[in-house]
């Protein structure tokens, strides 16, 4: 499929933090795409979760699942304008690397414990993975992506980080637009996070779909597949309601933003870059449907007691985790200790803070668990 000129291209990529040979058999965006793939941090997304903690139940999503379903949703939107699919699937799968355990509870958790040390961002914190976390090639520390992988993963950042990141942090300073694929990836994570924790809040017991019903983009949906299959039931139904769903509001984003690209009429990359505002949207009436169900997710799902219960156990869990590390770090394995003890030597206290929370962001939703358990449970083998 060929390429809008104002698409990403490989042969135009602004190109790595450390240079390397061009792939022979595959294109720029594509390799990055594999090193994620490949990576140490992908594979504990299989094991961090959504909404639920990951040994709740075997059907929820994990983050390793929701940021396949991103990918596929981000795929179709790029090919459908003409966009750079391999770029926006590279981006839809690394968007969450830096994900702590425990989902949103966790971040907020580690960003409390963070404040003295310039906080926890898990946008930030994907990039510091694919930067200098893993440890996989032999020429550079993390995975050397390109310049537009890099500036997709970075959804938000403040103006004091931004000035740490050199040219990837110039557009919030300078308050450019990133590429139509970094544009897309973001918006392809709302749309999948939304539909989806409707499905696992619903499997879960604890959405209920009279009250599901009263939203515009479910009842709506719901509605219209009852009507022509009056005989469908239980999941086969849900399933139905959710793909109708996803579909308009997919369809909606292809065809409005469609419209304001031809509206701006943008040559290049570098012309999208330089927008007021981002090209790649729903429609009013989309978005308003698309807020509609967030707030209510937010309400029924996300303040749920069951899901409230859960979320305070987690934060207790890494707050304690992280304060018995900075306390003792001699309590962390060996490497992660090394690390501790020669970034303190060269930046002090909050250098240290720093690798503590490197590590416990990197651990999966059940590590977290035994690793606690290990540390304050005399019943435990240490």
């Amino acid at each position: 499929m060929s390429l809008a000129p104002f698409a990403a291209h490989d042969e135009t990529s602004l190109g790595r933090v450390y240079a390397e040979a061009p792939p022979t058999l595959r294109g720029e965006f594509q390799r990055d795409r594999d090193r994620i793939i490949h990576s140490n941090a992908f594979r504990r997304l299989v094991y961090k979760t959504q909404v639920f903690v990951n040994h709740e139940g075997d059907l929820y999503r994990t983050r390793v699942t929701h940021s396949m379903e991103v990918a596929q949703i981000g795929r179709t939107i790029a090919r459908a304008l003409q966009l750079h699919e391999t770029l926006t699937e590279a981006i839809c799968l690394a968007h969450d690397l830096g994900h702590t355990p425990f989902g949103h509870a966790g971040q907020d958790a580690l960003n409390e414990c963070m404040r003295d040390f310039g906080g926890f961002e898990h946008n930030l914190q994907s990039l510091r993975v694919v930067d200098l976390l893993e440890e996989r090639y032999a020429d550079f520390p993390g995975l050397n992506l390109c310049f537009e992988t890099r500036e997709g993963i970075l959804k938000h950042c403040s103006a004091n980080n931004a000035r740490e990141l050199g040219e990837l942090g110039r557009r919030f300073i300078e308050r450019r637009q990133p590429s139509l694929e970094a544009q897309l990836a973001n918006l392809a994570d709302a749309i999948a996070y939304n539909n989806h924790d409707v499905d696992d809040g619903l499997r879960a017991g604890l959405l209920e779909v009279d009250a599901l019903r009263e939203v515009t983009l479910f009842g709506r949906e719901y509605a219209e597949v009852v009507q022509r299959y009056p005989q469908l039931a239980g999941r086969r139904l849900i399933h139905e309601t959710i793909r109708r769903m996803i579909n308009r509001v997919v369809t909606d984003v292809v065809s409005t933003s469609a419209e304001r690209i031809a509206a701006a009429g943008p040559r290049s990359i570098e012309e999208v870059r330089t927008q007021p505002t981002a090209l790649i949207v729903m429609s009013d009436s989309v978005r308003e449907e698309h807020l509609e169900l967030k707030r209510f997710l937010n309400a029924e799902l996300y303040r749920h007691h069951r899901v409230l219960r859960m979320t305070n156990k987690a934060r207790k869990v890494l707050h304690e985790l992280f304060e018995v590390f900075m306390h003792d770090i001699d309590l962390l394995p060996e490497e992660h200790r090394l690390s501790a003890t020669m970034a303190e030597s060269r930046a002090g206290i909050p250098a240290r803070a720093r690798v503590v929370a490197d590590y416990v962001a990197g651990m999966t939703d059940r590590y977290a668990i035994s690793e606690h358990r290990r540390l304050f449970s005399p019943a435990e083998p240490s």
